[in-house]
């Protein structure tokens, strides 16, 4: 045990948070059930994934950058497998999405390496090089384009903007002197997470004015305005101890974050009312499957990383 609580403080106290959290939200899913409340069926399934989902996170922030790349190499694979499931691809792609998988190993080793030139340039330029001349080798010409722009959608949701997350985990301790490598994935996470639900609790509460009904009914200016302040709030104030920015660049990447975070939620709803789903898969009960989990974080994690290699890191 002495491992862990050699860990850098501010990240003791995020897991603490999030631990009360859990046992919070745990609580109530049971209050719930002995009342007798439907949202008993709701919340209950959640918090179990809610549990797995941390559990995971927090043991591999806990052991390193080398068990963090592996999760989310792992992640962006399933990601990746729902995203190419559902779209519409035909049996004679078979070896192009074989290739598409792959790509998984192959940006996820550029991390492996710590080469972040390597990965800067394999998925967006090779492997959208590649995937296209794989289909037209095997004489792919009906929906060419179509299939080519999943697959290279695919790869870029998916795979490279998720592995922004554990290229965060390669940054210098030195530069991230509070809490580490590991509290920059720490508030990346939770600052995507809160803004969900700070969306939907103020769109619950307040809502009334739609942003955009036939994409994503729910969403209204009163929930989105008032998570992206909560959720700006929330990082500015842990900031400091979790990040080596600024008093004014925190505020701009607290601003950045959640409406980031709300382009990803709508793009991937947008993408499923095109696919006729409602959830990805149901992988996660409560929750769907990991795209419905991971959307907001594949817009928000780049964004994070560049604005930081912008205003702080030199790694980057």
């Amino acid at each position: 045990m002495d491992w862990i609580f050699a860990q850098p403080l501010p990240l003791l106290w995020g897991f603490a948070g999030l631990l009360a959290l859990l046992a919070a939200g745990t609580v109530a899913a049971g209050v719930a059930r002995v009342s007798g409340s439907a949202l008993a069926d709701d919340l209950g399934p959640r918090m179990q994934s809610w549990w797995l989902i941390c559990a995971l996170l927090v043991g591999a922030l806990l052991l390193g950058w080398q068990a963090f790349t592996l999760l989310f190499a792992l992640v962006s694979f399933i990601a990746l497998r729902e995203f190419i499931t559902l779209a519409p691809t035909r049996r004679e792609d078979r070896l192009v999405v074989l290739f598409v998988y792959a790509s998984v190993l192959i940006t996820y080793w550029a991390v492996w390496i710590d080469n972040f030139a390597y990965f800067l340039v394999i998925p967006p330029v090779f492997i959208f090089i590649a995937t296209a001349i794989l289909m037209a080798f095997f004489g792919r010409t009906e929906g060419f384009l179509a299939t080519a722009g999943i697959m290279q959608w695919g790869v870029i949701v998916c795979v490279f903007n998720l592995g922004h997350v554990a290229f965060l985990m390669r940054t210098p301790f030195e530069e991230v002197p509070e809490a580490g490598p590991a509290g920059l994935v720490f508030i990346l996470i939770a600052t995507t997470q809160l803004n969900d639900v700070a969306q939907y609790c103020w769109g619950k509460a307040f809502g009334r004015h739609k942003i955009s009904p036939k994409v994503s009914p729910n969403k209204t200016w009163e929930g989105a305005i008032g998570g992206f302040l909560t959720t700006a709030v929330f990082f500015v104030l842990l900031a400091p101890c979790f990040t080596p920015l600024t008093l004014w660049p925190s505020v701009f990447v607290g601003l950045l974050l959640p409406i980031a975070g709300f382009f990803g939620d709508i793009t991937m709803s947008a993408i499923k009312r095109d696919l006729g789903v409602k959830d990805t898969s149901r992988l996660l009960p409560g929750h769907g499957g990991a795209l419905d989990r991971l959307d907001s974080l594949m817009f928000t994690a780049p964004l994070f990383l560049h604005a930081l290699a912008y205003f702080s890191l030199e790694r980057f």
